[in-house]
């Protein structure tokens, strides 16, 4: 009897463990369920995070592609406005200086007709005066270059009758003449010189032969063509040979 008594008793006892042990396993499962769903709900949440900040992240690329186009587009605008107020300010000066100067014209024929009115002459008398002073330069002109060939021809009379009666003195060339040798004949010492009667230069006359301000030589004219002449050279008065290009000079 106290053996079943004891079994009994054991398997209560078993049986009460193991319904303890039951309900710890179940409290266990329980939380594990619990801590399962609330990673699960963590995991939904920052999915919908992520996903939202995807979205978040497209919509900012798609507003920074809008605002780079945006912003070129205004940059394009903002240098044609700004080429635009270059030209209008270019403008602006072209049109103040065109307006200065029409002032200013305006301003000197003003002077100019308050000029003619002092003087009292019509635009006719005024013409007529202009083509009389014009005849009379002409003609001044005119008699100037006549004076010109008669004194030159003078001068040349001059040399002549001076060297037909003997004279020793040379004559008076005019004062700064110059003139290239174009040609040269060492052997019997003569030269060719680009200056003749037109320029002034007469039979006889001593010119001085120079290159770079050194002297080389003097020479005699022999004689003279309108824009020609043919010189001799002093011997005695040589200190180099002549050569083309030379200057020679009064």
């Amino acid at each position: 009897m106290l053996i079943r008594i004891s079994l009994i008793i054991a398997i209560v006892a078993g049986l009460a463990a193991a319904g303890l042990g039951f309900v710890k396993v179940k409290e266990k499962i329980t939380a594990t369920m619990v801590e399962r769903d609330e990673e699960q709900k963590q995991k939904e949440a920052a999915q919908k995070e992520r996903d939202a900040t995807k979205k978040t992240l497209k919509k900012t690329e798609e507003d920074l592609t809008t605002t780079k186009k945006t912003l070129a587009t205004t940059v394009k605008e903002l240098e044609t406005q700004t080429a635009r107020a270059e030209d209008l300010d270019k403008q602006k000066t072209d049109l103040t200086t065109q307006l200065t100067t029409a002032k200013g014209e305006r301003d000197t024929a003003q002077q100019k007709l308050a000029a003619w009115d002092l003087i009292g002459l019509s635009p006719d008398q005024v013409k007529a005066t202009i083509v009389d002073l014009k005849k009379t330069r002409e003609q001044r002109e005119a008699f100037a270059s006549e004076n010109k060939i008669i004194s030159r021809k003078n001068t040349e009379l001059q040399s002549k009758i001076e060297d037909l009666i003997g004279s020793n003195r040379d004559p008076e060339l005019p004062v700064g003449l110059k003139g290239q040798v174009v040609a040269v004949d060492p052997k019997y010492d003569f030269v060719v010189l680009n200056i003749g009667g037109n320029q002034g230069v007469l039979e006889r006359g001593v010119m001085l032969v120079n290159r770079r301000g050194k002297l080389i030589a003097k020479v005699r004219v022999a004689s003279v063509t309108p824009d020609r002449s043919v010189a001799n050279v002093l011997p005695e008065s040589k200190q180099g040979e002549i050569m083309e290009g030379d200057q020679v000079i009064y």
